[in-house]
């Protein structure tokens, strides 16, 4: 029976085995681009996450640079989900809502 949490690390015959990297694959949205506000794990600071993007890596870099400008606040962009510095959900709904993008606040 195969583990899939086991992998081969060294073998006598060849040396050390290279791990080939894992694709991981977004999950596709419904449509609705949602924002919701963060603090767990970041020390009392609020960053706002922005998922439910259906664009490809560069478009969402290019969107995420965009926001960064227009707010005037720093972010980052991993995995297509969209993290925001600061608590900016209305000014971050209006900007997407702009672009043509449907959004919704959601969390607290």
């Amino acid at each position: 029976m195969e583990d899939n949490n086991s992998q081969l690390v060294y073998s006598t015959a060849i040396g050390r085995i290279k791990e080939e990297p894992k694709k991981t694959e977004r999950p596709k949205g419904d449509g609705i681009v949602r924002i919701s506000r963060q603090t767990t794990g970041r020390k009392g600071k609020g960053v706002c996450i922005i998922t439910g993007l259906d664009l490809d890596d560069t478009q969402i870099s290019e969107l995420t640079s965009a926001l960064k400008k227009k707010l005037g606040c720093g972010g980052v962009c991993k995995n297509g989900i969209i993290e925001i510095q600061g608590d900016k959900r209305e000014l971050i709904k209006q900007f997407l809502e702009d672009k043509g993008f449907k959004v919704k606040l959601a969390g607290g």
